[in-house]
């Protein structure tokens, strides 16, 4: 990058001005990862100080039986194969009661596109979830998800939202964003909710008073002019709504092996490669000096590594996400590497080894508990790790 370029960006960032498509161009395009983490760590840091969030929660993916066969997908399965499955309620409500003395705050719930479950599944899930957990927050249903509900029960998306919230829900989930951009989505997504459909739920959500996550995967067939487009929607609605809590960049993964019938179901494997670690924090450094007016970044350990992880909160993010237990939407495809579950003592001390401060959260960023940092005895001057 040009130096005069490099400098121009940095009065920018450090005068608080909004940068623009072109400089987010830029700063893909810059080389120098050192600098460009270090000014992500400005941002991160005037933001949310020395703090990393974490919060214990436990994913629960009840039914994998998918009408869509969306391109980078493993996770789905049609009816009839060997390995599909639907969980009954009192199922769900067992494996999450499971948690319940590692004091619990949090249920993911994120689902296929099941095409013969009656609407009526979803609320009575949340209410019996509720019933058993009342202290423990829902985050529910991707937007994908509520625009099939609005097909197979004739109601609209914010009569749904109403009987979701009824019955519990607290949040949406992220998930159904991928890429907007349509020159990437028409070869990646099997189903019908684009930008359109995916905006219009979240700003009803935000408008009933619910705080939402937004996703990107990325990593596949993607171009990092994409990456900024996709972050520069979410930065306009988030100027009309003030709803999103919290960007959560997604690496896309392969199919390393599927361990339960040998296929693979991933389109996009002969074509793709994943993103490298540098591409990774490159994808988290930029994406939080565009995203001025949303105040968090979370990097998800499971989809990057652990180790990937730590780094990326050197480069942006302030997030850890949580204890997770199950994923089985990457975890029942490939053998990358990372654990299913890592419990509180394993997150403080991933935090802390990496020069931050432990906050445990809510799903609503309310802090539940503040732990002590990094352990002064174990270096000589205890500093966030560098690349």
């Amino acid at each position: 990058m040009d130096a005069g370029l490099k400098r121009e960006l940095e009065q920018k960032v450090r005068a608080g001005e909004r940068l623009s498509r072109e400089d987010g161009i830029a700063l893909y395009e810059s080389d120098d990862l050192a600098w460009l983490g270090g000014l992500a760590h400005e941002v991160r840091t005037r933001k949310n100080g020395d703090v990393v969030h974490f919060n214990v929660n436990r994913h629960l993916n009840m039914t994998n039986v998918c009408t869509a066969s969306c391109a980078y997908c493993s996770f789905q399965r049609k009816p009839g194969e060997k390995d599909a499955y639907t969980m009954r309620i009192e199922e769900a409500v067992r494996l999450a009661k499971a948690m319940e003395n590692e004091n619990l705050t949090e249920l993911h719930i994120v689902n296929g596109l099941h095409p013969t479950l009656p609407w009526r599944y979803y609320p009575r899930s949340l209410s019996a979830l509720k019933e058993a957990l009342p202290q423990v927050s829902l985050k529910a249903f991707t937007a994908t998800e509520i625009h099939h509900f609005e097909t197979i029960s004739g109601l609209s998306a914010s009569e749904i939202l109403d009987e979701l919230i009824e019955a519990g829900l607290e949040s949406l989930t992220g998930g159904g964003a991928e890429i907007f951009d349509w020159e990437v989505r028409q070869h990646i997504v099997d189903h019908n909710t684009h930008w359109e459909d995916w905006s219009r739920i979240h700003r009803l959500a935000h408008e009933k008073g619910l705080k939402t996550p937004a996703t990107m995967l990325y990593g596949h067939i993607e171009e990092p002019r994409h990456r900024v487009d996709h972050v520069l929607r979410l930065r306009e609605m988030q100027d009309e709504t003030g709803g999103f809590q919290v960007f959560i960049p997604l690496r896309y993964q392969h199919d390393f092996v599927d361990m339960k019938d040998g296929k693979v179901r991933n389109k996009l494997q002969a074509r793709t490669t994943m993103a490298t670690g540098a591409e990774a924090l490159k994808t988290f450094a930029v994406s939080r000096l565009l995203f001025d007016n949303v105040p968090h970044v979370k990097v998800f350990w499971v989809m990057h590594g652990v180790q990937t992880a730590q780094l990326a909160l050197q480069h942006g993010a302030d997030d850890m996400d949580g204890s997770v237990v199950e994923y089985k939407i990457t975890h029942d495809a490939d053998d990358y590497g990372t654990p299913n579950k890592l419990g509180r003592d394993d997150l403080l001390e991933l935090i802390r080894d990496a020069g931050f401060r432990p906050v445990e959260r809510n799903t609503r960023y309310e802090i539940i508990k503040e732990y002590e940092g990094p352990d002064a005895s174990r270096r000589e001057t205890p500093q966030a790790m560098r690349v």
